[in-house]
């Protein structure tokens, strides 16, 4: 998927993939990269919030897909809308390299004991 960490913390977390390498059939980038974007970075959020000797296990993902990309970088922004005890949820906003939201996505995550 080629993503990249540029930034995180159990607030926040922001990531970059690339386009290319992850485009459906018609050059597209494909919904499930999209999503495979999103889930990767508000888990990570989740586990950084859930802290040692905790696990963060995706119970529930949504994509809602705005506009097309075909070239360049997409940037994903997950940012933590509820931290509890037993579940956390992010709010993933991906947008290209012009600032256009392509994908806004929900992840809640269950945490658990390792």
């Amino acid at each position: 998927m080629g993503i990249q960490f540029l930034e995180a913390a159990p607030e926040r977390v922001v990531g970059r993939m690339p386009v290319a390498g992850n485009t459906q059939p018609y050059g597209l980038l494909h919904g499930g990269a999209s999503a495979v974007l999103a889930e990767t970075l508000g888990s990570v959020g989740a586990a950084l919030h859930a802290g040692s000797g905790r696990i963060a296990v995706g119970i529930e993902l949504n994509a809602t897909h705005h506009r097309s990309a075909t070239s360049g970088w997409v940037t994903g922004v997950a940012t933590r809308v509820h931290g509890g005890r037993t579940l956390a949820t992010y709010e993933i906003e991906i947008t290209d390299e012009q600032g256009r939201r392509v994908c806004t996505s929900r992840l809640t995550c269950m945490l658990r004991d390792r």
